[in-house]
């Protein structure tokens, strides 16, 4: 790589991971931060860096006594620039652990171009771990010295080129759509900006682009894709940072949602060979992802996001245990409310100790439970012993089914969920997720991806008990059109609409979107919004539809959170330049700070503590 740009010599010839043996003799210039030094005898070796690699360097007074008068008040991360010959290496100091390990640069000149206080913590990769985050956040100019964290960003920058790349050879236009928009119920809140010259009024960051790329839809763009900026005022986890992500943002015009999978499984079944060394599994029998329903994904994961790397899947049991000595299950099992018994049998899961179950216990409790039944199959000489307190209640009869409808075996454990399903299913589902994690079912050499799609078109509300609401985007087709919506049980209605998952982390969500009006307003009128409000939401929307608009649809998946899966990284705030931490703040920059009493007053707001 030549540091020669159209003719500016810049100050370096060379990048300080790019000499080699066939550059001996040559004389070249170098530009680094000193990564360490070393004095033998009347020789000092510095080890130069930059974001390519390292380079030793030699001063020796016979060579140079300035520059080896200079060296000698060198220390660690001062910015230097040499000039120097290079030479080979002695055979027995060879170093094979660099790429530049068999040549050295003989220095004739340095000059110092900038020194550095003593740093905060080291850059070197396990003690900067002991450093914790909080300090590394706050001096992350010098946290982003480290190999592995220029290794994340450089990986990004990649992934980032090949899916343009992608794109564009499929004929897509890449577009951008506006940062500053304006409120929209996408299920998350909203950033807000005053705005200075319509006082009272406000901007909001877009959640995603949804609006404008239905919009490019009606407009004719049929095929449109962003890497889009999007912005959520939502608490930070492992999997999402906090305030704003990068999504791969794609919309198709003139499509059906097996359209949409055929473009993006290609691309993520590339990028998984590309950016990691995950083996592909789970694949059906024609080398697709597979398709799970929904409700099949509750029922047998008790998630819409499940892990595929292993089985344990969940056993609906309801109706063999409907009027059985057990009054949990014979309770559950009578009531018509959408009360379920399942049961999730873990192979090899005897082997868990009464602490271990205590502990499920307890985390089946804080997901809703009011305790966790278990029947553990100890394997014995003639046999095996079924060891459990509702035993008693069960009777053996009823047990040897159950055993027999999960496929149980000497050695295994079944959990049990009784409960309204919803409960059940997110308390068996952690469970699953639990036990996976101290059975080691979690490979990570391994990448299974999956569709989850039928999704409900609508649920109870979280806020207000008994009213209908959307279940996920409101903008999708219901499944069958206007006379569904007149004719079935709102609850029965499932959508085009669908997730991508991978590993059990839910990676982008999709639909194929709803483009006519009247289906529109009455599948809002359904969640109990007037045309009157609809109109007063979605007036561009409204307004282009009127104007004919194709049918259309797509997704987003997530950028940084299939990286840091595809590459097992901790975190995903490490794969950002310079990220949040988990309450939101950027310590280096100290935000969100306050602003002068001048500037509220341009906006018209005051500040009520």
């Amino acid at each position: 790589m030549s540091a020669v740009i159209e003719g500016i010599i810049m100050l370096r010839t060379h990048t300080c991971n790019q000499l080699r043996k066939e550059d001996v003799g040559k004389t070249i210039e170098l530009a680094g931060w000193v990564h360490c030094r070393r004095d033998h005898g009347n020789v000092i070796f510095i080890d130069l860096r930059d974001r390519y690699g390292l380079t030793q360097l030699t001063f020796d007074p016979k060579i140079s006594k300035d520059s080896w008068q200079t060296a000698n008040k060198l220390r660690n991360e001062w910015v230097i620039k040499i000039k120097g010959n290079v030479i080979a290496r002695p055979t027995d100091m060879i170093n094979p652990k660099l790429k530049t390990g068999e040549i050295e640069v003989d220095c004739s000149e340095i000059n110092i171009l900038s020194q550095s206080k003593t740093l905060p913590f080291e850059i070197n990769e396990e003690k900067a771990k002991e450093a914790g985050e909080a300090i590394r956040l706050q001096y992350r100019f010098i946290d982003l010295r480290r190999k592995k964290v220029q290794e994340m960003l450089a990986t990004k920058d990649k992934f980032i080129r090949y899916i343009r790349k992608y794109f564009h050879n499929n004929d897509f236009i890449e577009i951008q759509t506006p940062i500053l928009a304006n409120s929209s119920p996408e299920g998350a809140r909203d950033f807000l900006i005053p705005s200075r010259l319509h006082q009272g009024k406000f901007y909001a960051l877009p959640q995603a682009p949804q609006q404008f790329k239905q919009l490019l839809m009606v407009g004719g763009l049929d095929k449109y894709f962003q890497v889009a900026p999007c912005f959520r005022d939502e608490d930070s986890r492992t999997d999402r940072h906090y305030g704003e992500f990068y999504q791969l943002d794609m919309e198709m015009s003139f499509v059906e949602q097996e359209d949409i999978f055929e473009i993006m499984e290609p691309l993520m079944l590339e990028l998984t060979k590309e950016f990691s060394k995950k083996k592909i599994v789970n694949l059906d029998k024609n080398n697709k992802f597979k398709k799970i329903s929904y409700k099949d994904s509750m029922n047998k994961y008790g998630t819409d996001k499940p892990d595929l790397r292993f089985e344990l899947e969940i056993t609906p049991i309801t109706d063999l245990v409907k009027g059985c000595g057990f009054k949990v299950f014979a309770d559950m099992a009578d009531l018509k409310n959408n009360s379920v018994v399942h049961a999730l049998k873990v192979d090899n899961g005897a082997k868990f100790s009464r602490k271990d179950i205590d502990e499920l216990t307890e985390i089946a409790i804080s997901k809703g439970a009011k305790g966790l039944a278990y029947i553990k199959i100890e394997q014995e000489v003639n046999g095996y012993k079924l060891i459990s307190p509702i035993i008693k209640f069960l009777g053996d009869e009823l047990a040897q089914k159950i055993l027999k409808e999960v496929k149980a075996k000497a050695g295994d454990i079944i959990f049990f969920g009784a409960d309204k399903l919803d409960i059940v299913c997110q308390v068996l589902g952690t469970i699953r997720n639990v036990v996976a994690e101290k059975l080691g079912l979690k490979d990570n050499t391994k990448a299974a991806w999956c569709w989850v799609v039928d999704f409900p078109m609508y649920a109870y509300s979280e806020i207000e008990e008994e009213r209908i609401d959307f279940g996920h985007n409101p903008f999708s087709m219901p499944q069958g059109g206007m006379e569904v919506l007149n004719k079935k049980n709102p609850l029965d209605i499932l959508a085009y609409q669908f997730d991508l998952v991978l590993n059990g982390y839910e990676v982008s969500s999709g639909a194929i979107r709803n483009h006519d009006l009247k289906i529109m307003y009455k599948a809002f009128e359904i969640a109990g919004y007037s045309k009157e409000e609809v109109d007063k939401k979605f007036k561009a929307m409204i307004n282009a539809f009127e104007y004919g608009a194709p049918p259309h649809g797509g997704n987003a998946p997530g950028i940084d959170r299939i990286l840091m899966i595809l590459n097992d990284w901790d975190s995903i705030r490490d794969i950002y330049a310079f990220p949040k931490d988990g309450k939101g703040r950027d310590i280096m920059m100290d935000s969100p700070s306050e602003v002068s009493e001048e500037q509220l007053k341009e906006l018209n707001i005051k500040i009520i503590k």
